[in-house]
């Protein structure tokens, strides 16, 4: 078992909900890094390590964070490019959206997502649902291991 704390990727365009989901994070003593990004083309330069995140640290983060609504790419766009490629495709993805579109959940459940959380209006609430939400993805799931993803990677 892989005991390196993973880095978790919140992607939200709300300043707001980013740092209640910090806060909740925190409250929960989850020592993991939490990388914060503001849009879904932030979000893809850092997982292809391209752009203002080519020299990052290699690895993929234990789970990753995913608002919807967001500019630029959004949250579907960001999801079916993670999950059509071979070396994220095993990265979990949360959607964590205020829309409770049926269209948005059918689409997030049909290109793979891990599991799509609607967002609490009230502020306990969320707080106690990205509290559980990062306590599982990024402590008591069981990732799979590097061993499953393609080795090009490895290559470069």
């Amino acid at each position: 078992m892989n005991t390196e704390l993973k880095r978790i990727l919140l992607v939200d365009d709300s300043p707001r909900d980013t740092e209640l989901e910090i806060d909740a994070l925190a409250q929960n003593n989850l020592a993991n890094e939490v990388v914060a990004l503001r849009d879904g083309a932030e979000a893809l330069d850092y997982l292809f390590r391209r752009g203002a995140f080519a020299d990052r640290p290699a690895g993929h983060p234990a789970v990753v964070l995913l608002d919807l609504k967001m500019p630029k790419v959004d949250g579907i766009e960001v999801l079916r490019q993670i999950k059509s490629d071979p070396q994220l495709k095993t990265i979990p993805v949360v959607v964590m959206t205020s829309s409770r579109e049926e269209s948005d959940l059918v689409t997030s459940y049909q290109l793979g997502v891990n599991a799509y959380i609607v967002k609490p209006v009230q502020f306990k609430e969320f707080v106690e649902a990205v509290k559980l939400v990062g306590a599982f993805w990024a402590v008591i799931n069981e990732p799979p291991p590097d061993s499953m993803r393609s080795e090009k990677c490895k290559t470069h």
